[in-house]
Formats: C-alpha cells, sequence, structure tokens
C-alpha cells in the first residue's frame, strides 16, 4: 500500500514519521508519562509535517483577515504562502505543500500532533477523501484567545494518518451489561482487584511496590496471571512508520 505524496511547491516542508517525544511528558519526574502506552502510541500512529522556519502570529482579537500579523525569523522563500490569514476571526491556515492521494476507500484525517500542547492555540481537524481530491487541503488552527502564539522550525503543525471512514457508518454501538459476557467479567474483575492492591501498596510506599513502579500488563499485552487466556497476539507497543521515500 503506498501513500502518494506529490509536492506542490518546489521546496515544500519536510514530512517525518510521528515521533513519541513532547516536551511536557519530558519534565515529569523519570517521564511518567510515557508509561502511559496509549499516549505515545496516539504521538507514532500517523505522519508529521514541519514548520520550515520559525515564526510568531499575532491576533489582536479582530473579525478580519489583516488582524493576524506574521513574523518570520528570517526571511524565508514562500513564508507569506505557507501560513497566512484566510478564513479571518483568529483563524491561522497553514498550506501542507503536498497533495496527497491514497488507495481507493482510504481518506485521511489530519490534525494537530497529538498530545502536544500549545497554550492560545488549538488546532482543528479535518477528514478528507484523498481517494480522489485533485487538489491539496490546508491545515487550520485557531486563537483561543488575543495575544501572540510561536512555531518552531522543525515543530509539526500538522499531523496526518489514513483512515477507513466509510465502514464506520455501518457499525452499531451496543451497551451491553458486563455480566453478559462471563469471560470478561472474570478478567475486569481480576484486574480491577490487582489495581486496587498494587495502589494500595504503592500508597503504603511497600519497597517492593515502589521499585516495579507502575503495573505493566497493558504495556506488555499481558492478562493477570489469574486469568486464564492466551496473551494478545497483536498488541504492539512501539510503533515506527515509514518516512517518505523518492518514487518515479
Amino acid at each position: 500500500m503506498e501513500l502518494e505524496c506529490y509536492p506542490t511547491e518546489a521546496r515544500p516542508p519536510e514530512i517525518v514519521p510521528g515521533r513519541p517525544q513532547r516536551a511536557w511528558m519530558d519534565h515529569f519526574a523519570d517521564r511518567h508519562p510515557y508509561r502511559c502506552l496509549p499516549l505515545t502510541m496516539a504521538n507514532t500512529t500517523g505522519w508529521e509535517i514541519l514548520c520550515p522556519v520559525g515564526f510568531t502570529a499575532t491576533w489582536d482579537g479582530g473579525a478580519h483577515q489583516n488582524c493576524i500579523t506574521f513574523r518570520s525569523d528570517h526571511p524565508h522563500p514562500g513564508f507569506d504562502d505557507f501560513v497566512k490569514s484566510h478564513f479571518s476571526r483568529g483563524t491561522i491556515t497553514f498550506h501542507t505543500g503536498y497533495l496527497f492521494r491514497t488507495p481507493p476507500g482510504w481518506s485521511i484525517w489530519t490534525m494537530g500532533p497529538p498530545n502536544h500542547v500549545k497554550d492560545g492555540v488549538q488546532p482543528l481537524a479535518g477528514l478528507v477523501e484523498t481517494d480522489w481530491l485533485p487538489f491539496p487541503f490546508t491545515m487550520n488552527w485557531i486563537f483561543t484567545r488575543p495575544g501572540t502564539v510561536r512555531f518552531e522550525k522543525g515543530e509539526p503543525f500538522c499531523f496526518f494518518m489514513m483512515i477507513q471512514d466509510k465502514p464506520l457508518e455501518q457499525v452499531q454501538p451496543v451497551i451491553r451489561s458486563m455480566n453478559s459476557n462471563p469471560d470478561l467479567r472474570k478478567q475486569y474483575d481480576t484486574w480491577a482487584a490487582k489495581r486496587g492492591e498494587f495502589n494500595a501498596r504503592i500508597f503504603k510506599r511497600e519497597p517492593e511496590a515502589m521499585k516495579e513502579a507502575w503495573q505493566r500488563f497493558y504495556f506488555k499485552g499481558e492478562y493477570p496471571e489469574e486469568v486464564e487466556a492466551p496473551a494478545p497476539t497483536a498488541h504492539v507497543n512501539k510503533r515506527r512508520l515509514k518516512a517518505p521515500k523518492l518514487g518515479s
């Protein structure tokens, strides 16, 4: 399967596989948030498009296009086309520099980098039918209040992943009592008991529990020993997507 990336300009921004690191996660003692596998998997399940130059954007709170001003760190070819005020009302519009084409039935979900926190500005998500679209999409962020925000060179301004969205329309969410699934009921109760026991040991600062620091059932893709079920074979705790390569 290929994701075709057609540059629409001479020097398009760089595309890289999603990276697990986040500054706020690094600042925790022992980098504790990296133990949360759903966070790191979300961070790496897609590709990032990086800012080619650092810049600031300032919004005065007005409703017009000229109410946002941009200032790059240094002169950069095409900066005025890369980022601009197009939709007005505090909306920053980035041009990705690519036209994407996905296989039939696949779309692109575009958003801000997962778990990448920026004060004063919020990324807007979009779902794009890139299996037929003959023109590029934009990535947009919106100010949450008047002020100035900064994007660094090499900082991701867009994160995208492929998704088969059409089959979702056939999915019927069903709410059931867990008691209707005895195996799942037993697995959940066993996990809950183990979780409560471990947290109590941590609260008492028992040496062995403090050394273990956190339970790893999900990270390892394992059930508690008392659950008589095979471990999931498709479990993944590290994802590294392919970087773009030059095609013919």
